[in-house]
């Protein structure tokens, strides 16, 4: 689906206003009054027969996620150690050991859909959702991880935060990274958040990005 949407993208075909990639589909926003449907499906089935070679995929971006885990910023975290029969010293050694391909992003801007996590640590929803999370809180779902990009509702076990901006509106782009990057998460003190958080609002780009090997 990345190919596809980078193909179309570069095509920039009338008509089509933006595309969104999910784990196993692309969803095509398009002006009907621009473009007829029937000649848009057209279009695109011959853009998604187009041979890869010609299209390389651009070399992935790797993201470091600066988090503090457990206590007030990750207050699942015991639950989903209990819940995994770890200490929870080995589910913060999981959870950082590897990197986590972004598949989508979705639910809320910026929020993204990872994979690679290991069962390990996997846990189950809350039964009754909290009505407010803080933005950059990180949590668990049953098999995936996730990041909560703006404060809001949710029932995911919630284990650690960043002090990241994670969505930013006035940023371009706004989102931090995009579908097909990776993101790694770094465990640090509650003395590292607040220097980080700091700089955060003072404006400074601190995020750790680089090219993925």
């Amino acid at each position: 689906m990345r190919h596809l949407m980078l193909t179309i993208q570069k095509e920039n075909v009338p008509g089509i206003i933006e595309t969104v990639p999910t784990y196993r589909s692309l969803l095509v926003y398009f002006e009907p009054r621009r473009i007829n449907p029937n000649k848009l499906r057209e279009v695109l089935s011959q853009l998604a027969q187009s041979s890869p070679a010609e299209n390389e995929l651009p070399r992935p971006k790797l993201v470091e996620i600066p988090t503090v885990y457990g206590g007030e910023c990750g207050p699942d975290l015991e639950f989903v150690a209990t819940h995994n029969h770890l200490s929870v010293s080995e589910v913060i050694q999981i959870h950082t050991s590897t990197p986590y391909l972004i598949y989508m992003i979705g639910f809320l801007p910026g929020f993204p859909y990872l994979g690679g996590m290991s069962p390990k640590i996997a846990a189950p929803r809350l039964e009754t959702p909290r009505t407010k999370i803080p933005a950059g809180t990180v949590g668990i779902a049953g098999n995936q991880t996730g990041i909560y990009p703006t404060e809001s509702p949710g029932g995911w076990r919630l284990i650690g935060r960043t002090p990241l901006r994670i969505f930013a509106p006035d940023r371009e782009p706004p989102a931090l990274f995009q579908a097909g990057d990776y993101l790694k998460f770094v465990s640090i003190t509650q003395e590292e958040f607040a220097r980080i958080k700091e700089a955060v609002e003072r404006g400074e780009n601190v995020a750790k990005i680089s090219p993925m090997d």
